[in-house]
């Protein structure tokens, strides 16, 4: 799609606009690529059928920003306004409004075309829940943090109330934590085997077995140097987490020595909630377990993706719905009381009655949180290249709209939301939990609430200074090679961590 932006009157470089442009392309038209014309805007655009022109007019009390699409169906001229004196003020907050009109302008000439708005109206960031935490903090009810989400961003209802009741746990979240708490997470990129749907930075240990134990020793010494900037720092550590990949594709043995090193390494003192994703069925046994409750870990996730069989072996698990009871039953006798199971919706040779009776599964086990995925076709995945039949946008949006209906009706409550990019239908992932058991760690980690201290491949570290409204990151190389050929600048990036 060609992106035209008319400069006389636009303040700012249209470059500044483009990554908006882009998003709201994207959630309108995902088929789309951007496209910039050079030289100046064509005399005749009675020609096109897939562009849009951006126009900015400021009146004496009105502004207008206006969005013409062509598109082969026709065109449409989407406007946008707000009080002109809006461009008076600094020039961060003039810009953001003239960014949001933009987008708005696209939005509403985009959905008159379309003949539809999508679920999540104009919202185009992976964290829609930010904003009703903002207003929340800032006094609002959560009805009236609903209502902005609805008339500024043409949000759907069911959608709104999502990100309220969430906004509601983050703002909890944040009263609960202290200046000097952070939280850590521990990343261990290896599976049992890799996932048709998976982007992750994660390697079958089939063929990457040879790297497993020189990346947990040089682990271990990120541990080390994590924990001595800690200390510096005088901070400690509220929630630990371990994912992955699949952190259970350690034996017992080296889970035992990574956590043994963490707990003499890192501030644990404080900490509230560990927590470990066993995730793959096939990778937990008995013994792992006893191990992660030894050392505290008290939250497990236990993540089948589906129930059906032919479903599993179209995205490449290894492992059956026997094994997934199998691990469950194992994890409930070892004690675990608090576990986390995730259901895709939108697999390949899926369906609306094969996802309700994945559901249904899963829900009679009583599982205290329940993370309810849509499909995210991402690249570089094998899904994408081998473009399997998938069910459309929306069977996927009935496949939500049941696991809502369902987990509301029976006492689950929403805690965390996020969206990406390329997912079915353009909806959301959602974490449900029992009043009480919610996951701090992905609150704060997801809205980003406080500092998260990443150790290993594939992590990046957030330094949030939230008085100043900024968040630094420190990304540690993707791959496990990429990690142990680096190992020296990762540690000497860890040990600097804190300092001035």
């Amino acid at each position: 799609m060609k992106l035209y932006f008319e400069q006389s009157n636009m303040p700012w470089q249209p470059e500044r606009f483009r990554y908006a442009a882009e998003q709201m392309m994207l959630t309108l038209f995902p088929e789309e690529r951007p496209e910039y014309p050079a030289g100046p805007l064509p005399g005749s655009l009675a020609e096109e059928d897939n562009a849009v022109v951006f126009t900015l007019h400021r009146g004496k009390k009105l502004t207008n920003v206006s969005a013409l699409v062509f598109r082969p169906q026709g065109w449409h001229n989407g406007v946008s306004r707000f009080p002109s004196e809006e461009l008076d003020r600094p020039p961060e907050e003039a810009f953001r409004t003239v960014q949001h009109a933009l987008k708005l302008a696209f939005y509403k000439a985009g959905t008159a075309l379309l003949g539809y708005e999508p679920p999540w109206g104009a919202l185009t960031g992976v964290r829609p829940v930010k904003l009703p935490t903002r207003a929340l903090l800032a006094g609002a009810s959560p009805a009236q943090a609903r209502r902005e989400l609805e008339r500024k961003y043409h949000v759907s209802s069911p959608r709104a109330a999502l990100a309220a009741d969430c906004a509601q746990a983050s703002a909890a979240a944040l009263e609960s934590l202290r200046p000097d708490e952070v939280s850590v997470y521990v990343g261990i990129p290896f599976c049992p085997t890799r996932c048709a749907y998976c982007s992750f930075v994660s390697a079958g240990v089939g063929r990457t077995l040879n790297l497993v134990e020189p990346y947990l020793e040089v682990l271990l010494r990120e541990a080390d140097a994590a924990g001595r900037a800690l200390a510096r720092a005088g901070l400690r550590v509220r929630s630990f987490y371990m994912g992955g990949g699949t952190p259970t594709t350690l034996s017992a043995g080296q889970m035992d020595r990574l956590l043994a090193r963490c707990r003499v390494a890192l501030p644990l003192g404080g900490c509230t909630e560990y927590t470990v994703e066993a995730g793959r069925p096939d990778t937990i046994t008995a013994e792992k377990l006893r191990v992660l409750r030894d050392y505290g870990v008290g939250r497990i996730s236990i993540n089948p993706q589906t129930l059906q069989d032919e479903v599993l072996a179209a995205i490449g698990r290894r492992h059956g719905t026997a094994e997934f009871f199998a691990a469950w039953e194992l994890a409930r006798r070892a004690g675990f009381d608090c576990v986390n199971t995730d259901l895709i919706a939108g697999l390949p040779r899926d369906s609306f009655d094969g996802f309700r009776r994945s559901l249904e599964q899963v829900l009679a086990l009583e599982p205290e949180n329940v993370t309810v995925h849509t499909l995210a076709l991402k690249k570089g995945t094998s899904l994408a290249e081998t473009r399997q039949a998938l069910p459309d946008g929306a069977e996927v949006a009935r496949m939500l709209d049941l696991s809502r209906e369902e987990l509301s009706g029976r006492g689950w409550r929403p805690y965390y939301l996020y969206r990406q990019k390329y997912m079915s239908g353009a909806l959301e992932n959602v974490g449900w939990a029992r009043p009480g058991t919610e996951s701090l760690y992905n609150i704060v980690m997801m809205e980003e609430l406080h500092t998260v201290v990443s150790i290993g491949a594939g992590g990046v570290t957030k330094l949030v200074d939230r008085a100043q409204g900024k968040i630094v990151r420190l990304s540690n190389p993707k791959y496990p090679q990429d990690y142990l050929r680096t190992a020296e600048k990762v540690l000497a990036q860890k040990e600097g961590l804190f300092i001035s």
